[in-house]
């Protein structure tokens, strides 16, 4: 109530047409958050390089845009429905009590239709954008992100990001199968580059969150064996990547093989500093090999985007 010459009116209307805004704005703020962005992000940074390799810098920009649409919409489906199935772990672990469910931002309901909304406009958009071998790649990377990490593997193995993480693979396939209508030996290797890549990225993660994971009953590596035990992991799975990264010089020219070297070398030589630090006994910072980690990938696939857009010589034909 407010008084206006001598009259009092009613500010009621007022404050909703001010407030009306707001809560429209929240509720897609944290719609968008239900889709996990920075993750979404990472995911379609490799789908380019991957449809660049495909043909070598002759892609059409229209097929590239339309695979990352399709992508996203994937991408941000399977990331929803895995809120949906986490909201109850998600309460409990500091690090994710902020996400929209878990503050009841969202309803529940309105998260999981909005979630299946996106990963059935993911299939037809790539249906009818690319073809069927891209848009059942889609559909199985959401089935098996939702189905079988989140809702099978994560709270029941410590090996749930590893072959949980295949999921965060599928991206390179879909880009691959979008140029070429099929899957051939380059997009396996860069299906193992990220797979390989995974376990050491999530567990530098999980290893300063670990306290999380053991209070909502999750058994992440770091949260069920020792810091020696999940950096020996991470050394093994690390020396993986760059093996692979190296395997995949063979379809690429100089350029992605310098880089792959160079960044290969420094990202080995951080997952041994972790190692060797745990092993004397030293405070370990795990936080660094995360964020690096993914400067990392993210080096690596920029560096095969510019070599196949400029079509160097490979090695090998693919």
């Amino acid at each position: 109530m407010n008084i206006r010459g001598g009259h009092l009116v009613d500010d009621a209307s007022g404050d909703s047409a001010h407030a009306s805004p707001n809560r429209v704005r929240t509720a897609l703020l944290g719609y968008l958050a239900l889709t996990k962005p920075r993750v979404i992000e990472l995911l379609l940074v490799t789908t380019i390089p991957a449809m660049l390799l495909a043909h070598r810098g002759t892609v059409d920009p229209l097929l590239i845009l339309n695979t990352l649409v399709g992508g996203l919409l994937a991408a941000a489906g399977a990331n929803t429905l895995n809120c949906v199935a986490d909201a109850d772990i998600d309460k409990v672990m500091k690090r994710t009590e902020r996400r929209p469910l878990a503050r009841a931002a969202v309803p529940r309901s309105h998260a999981l239709v909005f979630g299946l909304t996106l990963s059935v406009a993911s299939f037809f958009w790539l249906w009818w954008t690319t073809n069927m071998l891209s848009a059942h790649l889609a559909g199985a990377t959401i089935a098996f992100y939702v189905l079988v990490y989140t809702l099978l593997l994560k709270r029941r193995t410590s090996q749930n990001v590893v072959w949980g993480g295949a999921a965060g693979c599928m991206p390179v396939m879909i880009g691959w199968s979008a140029v070429t209508g099929t899957i051939q030996w380059p997009a396996l290797v860069m299906f193992l580059i990220i797979f390989f890549w995974t376990p050491p990225h999530t567990w530098a993660l999980a290893m300063r969150y670990k306290e999380d994971y053991k209070a909502a009953g999750v058994p992440m590596l770091p949260a069920v064996a020792t810091e020696q035990q999940v950096t020996k992991q991470i050394l093994v799975y690390t020396w993986l990547t760059v093996a692979a990264t190296l395997v995949l010089a063979l379809a690429a020219g100089w350029l992605y093989a310098t880089v792959a070297i160079l960044a290969g070398a420094w990202f080995l030589v951080m997952a041994h500093q972790l190692y060797a630090g745990v092993r004397r006994g030293e405070p370990v910072k795990p936080l660094r090999l995360f964020l690096q980690s993914n400067n990392y990938l993210a080096a690596v696939f920029l560096a095969l985007a510019v070599d196949s857009a400029l079509a160097l010589p490979a090695l090998l034909t693919v």
